[in-house]
């Protein structure tokens, strides 16, 4: 089976339009809110927490390498930063004996304090394992922010900051949520 070039070169050229439309509608109050909560969380001690499922499962897992190694490495002041996805076994334990809207919640349940950062990645905004996790975090004192895409789903409603890919499309969201979050290294390696 051979692909039509055409089609495919309108397909390339349609999806860099729709990215570079929401590059310029993505609210950019909300980035540098992002990067002074982390900035925050470092300067203050505090643990950062961060989860999703699919694709923003490996954001979030990425949200950690580039904020515990890029921007803490050589710095007296560090940052402290779990991904809650990332320990599979942990993940399957809690999915199989409790349920899997529960396995970021009850990790939360843990580890968190007040006064940490609790960072929730859902394209949609609807996935009930983050809802879950980040309702408890708020009532645990902690403070929430929630990356999302298409119309933000509960997730906008539910965060003390949402970082929000106006599009309706999940790839690009994604694509998104990981610019956000080399624009919130470079800043913080600075």
């Amino acid at each position: 089976m051979s692909l039509n070039r055409t089609h495919t070169m309108q397909r390339v050229d349609d999806y860099f339009n729709r990215l570079c439309h929401t590059i310029a509608n993505i609210d950019r109050q909300a980035i540098n809110q992002f990067i002074d909560l982390i900035e925050k969380a470092r300067q203050d001690g505090n643990a950062v927490f961060t989860f999703g499922n699919g694709g923003s499962a490996s954001t979030a897992s990425h949200m950690v390498c580039d904020l515990n190694k890029g921007v803490s490495y050589g710095r007296e002041k560090r940052l402290r930063v779990i991904c809650l996805n990332d320990s599979i076994s942990t993940v399957m334990a809690y999915s199989n004996d409790v349920g899997y809207a529960d396995v970021f919640v009850e990790q939360l349940r843990n580890f968190c304090q007040p006064k940490d950062l609790v960072i929730g990645l859902s394209g949609s905004g609807n996935s009930e394992n983050v809802l879950r996790a980040i309702g408890y975090a708020r009532k645990r004192g902690a403070t929430t922010i929630g990356f999302c895409g298409y119309d933000g789903g509960k997730l906008k409603q539910l965060v003390d900051l949402a970082v929000h890919a106006p599009i309706h499309d999940m790839q690009i969201a994604e694509d998104l949520h990981l610019v956000v979050l080399h624009i919130a290294t470079q800043v913080l390696m600075t």
